[in-house]
């Protein structure tokens, strides 16, 4: 299906930074990138969109929380052995 034609819509908290563009239809949702307009367009179904916003909603693609790092004991290491 073409989407040249589409309306697409961009967040206006994108900012200059650059952002991805939106365009709904009747059978699918069309993503772009707002800097490569005339690049690859991601095609979804309204099911799969639906998911991807749950997702969002729900915090599932936040980066994980960092934790201090846990030293980790070197293989075969025996402190009280002499080095």
């Amino acid at each position: 299906m073409d989407v040249s034609s589409r309306v697409w819509r961009k967040s206006s908290r994108s900012g200059n930074n650059g952002c991805v563009e939106v365009a709904l239809a009747a059978d699918e949702i069309a993503v772009r990138d707002s800097k490569d307009r005339d690049g690859p367009v991601l095609r979804f179904t309204a099911h799969e969109w639906g998911a991807f916003l749950a997702g969002v909603r729900d915090g599932e693609f936040e980066p994980p929380v960092a934790t201090p790092a846990t030293p980790r004991r070197r293989r075969g290491f025996r402190p009280w052995q002499a080095r």
